[in-house]
C-alpha cells in the first residue's frame, strides 16, 4: 500500500500507541518503530515526518536511548515530545539537566502560553492546559531554536527551528488532558510535513482486497470466527476478496450471550462463504460439569475449542492459508518491528499443528481497534458487531461464579440481555466501554408475591476506560438502574437481588473471574 508515512520513533514512552492513533485520526498513515531500528530501514520508508516519543530516561545518562544524529540531516521534519524534545536539544547543542527545584519540574495539568505565529500552534488559542510529566529541564536551548511556549514555572515549554522543521514540546499533546493537542499534531502533519491526508479506510479496504486476491489465487482459506470484532472484520474482508474459497469455523460453545450465535451467523449471509457453525454446547457443558475454579474453566474451554476447530478443519481438507485477526497493537507490543514477517504455523499460539497451510494472512495487522471498526462499517457489517464490546473467550462461563449449568446460563443470558437493552433504550452505550451481568453463587432470602424466596444475587458491572488497563466504574443514572432491577427480578427466574459493582480497576479487574 502506498501512503505518505510518518514514523513514530519509540523511546520507551507510555503513550507511543496513542501518538500513532492521533496521527492516524488525522488521516495520515504512521508506524511505530523502536529507536534501535537501523537508519537505513527508516530512510527506506521515505517518511514525510518523524515523531520522537517520550520516555522514562534522562538524555544526559550515557545508558539512555539515543538516536543517530545523522537523522537530523535528512531534511525531514521532526517533532519531539517530552523526552523526544530533550533528545533534540541534547543532540543539536542544547543542554538538558536534572531539575533542582519544583519550579523546573512539572507534572499534571499546567496552564501554558503559546506563540501562535509558530506553525505548530497556528490557528489555536494562545493559552490553554497541557499535560506535563518531566523532571529534567532544558537549561540551554540549541542555537537557531526559538522559544514558542512557556508556563508560569518554565520558560521553555516548546522550542522550534522552523527553517529545518524541528519542533519540541515538553508536554504530551497526544493525551486528552492537553487542550487542542490533536490540533497541534495535525498542524505538524499538514502545516509542516505537507501531509495530504491519504489514509482512509475506504482506500485501505480496496487495496487490501486486491492484495488478498493476488496472494490467495485459487487457494483455500480457513478462519476461526469467534464473533468478536477483529475476527468478524477479518472474515468480512477476506470474504469480499475470495468468497467461497474462505471457510469460517464458528465454534458455538453454548456460552454466548442471548441470540449471539444466530446474530453472527446472520451477519455473514450476504457473503458467498462456507460458514461452519459447530454446535458444541453439549460437549462443553459436559466437560465443565462441576468445575468451579475459574482458571480451570478457562483451560478446559480453550482446549475444547481447539479440539472442535481441529475436527471441523479436518473435514475441509487441504487448506492453503490461515487468517488471523492480529491488529497493530499486537504487532507493536510483540516488539518484532517488522510488519511484513510471516510467522510459520508452529508459532501460532493455540492452533493445532496439523493444519497444513502455506502462509498466515493477517489483513488487520496495520490497524488500531478503532480503525478495525471503521473498516467493518466500510464492509457493511452491522453496527452491533462493529461496536461489540470486549467479550471473554470463555464467554459466560467466567461470568457465572461457581459451577456452570444450563439453567444458570439461561438465567444469566436473559438478565444480561435486559441490562444491555435498558442501557440501549436510555442511549447510554457511548458513555461506557464494557457492561455486563454476573451471576454470583450467593443466595439470599427474598419476598416475591406473598412467599419467601431463596435465590441468586445478580451483579451488574459497567466501566469506562480508554485502554482497559485501568478503568472507572460507570455512574449509571439511578432511574436506569431501577428499571434494570425491576425488570430482572420480574422477568428472570431464580434472581431476587441485584447489586451494582462500584469498584474501579485497580484494585478490581473488569471481569469477576
Amino acid at each position: 500500500m502506498s501512503h505518505q508515512t510518518v514514523i513514530v520513533l519509540d523511546f520507551g514512552g507510555q503513550y507511543n500507541q496513542l501518538i500513532a492513533r492521533r496521527v492516524r485520526e488525522c488521516g495520515v498513515y504512521c508506524e511505530v518503530k523502536p529507536y534501535t531500528t537501523p537508519l537505513d530501514t527508516l530512510k527506506a520508508m521515505e517518511p514525510i515526518g518523524i515523531i520522537f516519543t517520550g520516555g522514562p530516561n534522562s538524555v544526559y545518562d550515557p545508558n539512555s536511548p539515543q538516536v543517530d544524529p545523522v537523522i537530523f540531516s535528512w531534511g525531514v521534519p521532526i517533532l519531539g515530545i517530552c523526552y523526544g524534545c530533550q533528545l533534540i536539544a541534547h543532540n543539536l547543542g542544547g543542554k538538558v539537566v536534572a531539575a533542582t527545584d519544583d519550579s523546573a519540574r512539572e507534572y499534571g495539568k499546567t496552564e501554558t502560553y503559546f506563540n501562535t505565529d509558530c506553525k505548530l500552534f497556528r490557528g489555536l488559542p494562545a493559552q490553554g492546559i497541557t499535560w506535563m510529566s518531566h523532571g529534567d529541564y532544558m537549561e540551554k536551548v540549541p542555537e537557531g531554536f526559538a522559544l514558542v511556549a512557556h508556563s508560569d514555572a518554565c520558560p521553555n515549554v516548546a522550542i522550534c527551528d522552523e527553517s529545518r522543521g524541528f519542533y519540541g514540546v515538553q508536554y504530551h499533546p497526544e493525551v486528552n488532558h492537553t487542550e487542542h493537542g490533536t490540533d497541534m499534531i495535525r498542524n505538524f502533519l499538514y502545516e509542516v510535513c505537507g501531509a495530504k491526508g491519504d489514509w482512509t479506510m475506504g482506500d485501505y479496504k480496496n487495496t487490501a482486497i486486491a492484495q488478498i486476491r493476488k496472494k490467495v489465487g485459487d487457494g483455500k482459506v480457513l478462519l476461526a470466527l469467534s464473533g468478536g470484532v477483529d475476527s468478524s472484520v477479518a472474515a468480512a474482508l477476506v470474504a469480499e476478496a475470495v468468497g467461497s474459497q474462505l471457510t469460517c469455523v464458528f465454534v458455538d460453545h453454548g456460552l454466548m450471550r442471548l441470540n449471539e450465535g444466530d446474530e453472527v451467523e446472520a451477519a455473514f449471509k450476504k457473503w458467498d462463504i462456507n460458514l461452519v457453525r459447530a454446535n458444541a454446547e453439549e460437549l462443553f457443558l459436559g466437560k465443565l460439569a462441576g468445575v468451579t475454579e475459574p482458571e480451570r474453566k478457562r483451560k478446559i474451554i480453550g482446549e475444547e475449542f481447539i479440539r472442535v476447530f481441529e475436527a471441523e478443519a479436518k473435514k475441509i481438507g487441504q487448506v492453503d492459508y490461515l487468517v488471523q485477526g492480529t491488529i497493530y497493537p499486537d504487532v507493536i507490543e510483540s516488539g518484532t518491528g517488522d510488519a511484513a514477517v510471516i510467522k510459520s504455523h508452529h508459532n501460532v499460539g493455540g492452533l493445532p499443528d496439523y493444519v497444513d497451510f502455506k502462509e498466515i494472512i493477517e489483513p488487520l495487522r496495520l490497524l488500531f481497534k478503532d480503525e478495525v471498526r471503521q473498516l467493518g462499517r466500510e464492509l457493511g457489517l452491522p453496527e452491533y458487531l462493529v461496536m461489540r464490546q470486549p467479550f471473554p473467550g470463555p464467554g459466560l462461563a467466567i461470568r457465572i461464579i461457581g459451577d456452570i449449568t444450563r439453567e444458570k446460563l439461561d438465567t444469566l443470558r436473559l438478565a444480561d440481555f435486559i441490562f444491555r437493552d435498558e442501557i440501549a433504550k436510555a442511549q447510554l452505550e457511548g458513555t461506557m466501554n464494557q457492561y455486563f451481568a454476573v451471576l454470583t453463587n450467593m443466595r439470599s432470602v427474598g419476598v416475591m408475591g406473598d412467599g419467601r424466596t431463596y435465590d441468586y444475587t445478580l451483579a451488574l458491572r459497567s466501566v469506562t476506560t480508554t485502554d482497559f488497563m485501568t478503568a472507572d466504574w460507570t455512574h449509571i443514572p439511578y432511574d436506569v438502574l431501577d428499571r434494570v432491577s425491576v425488570r430482572i427480578v420480574n422477568e428472570v427466574p431464580h434472581v431476587n437481588r441485584i447489586v451494582y459493582d462500584i469498584t474501579s480497576k485497580p484494585p478490581a479487574t473488569i471481569e469477576w473471574e
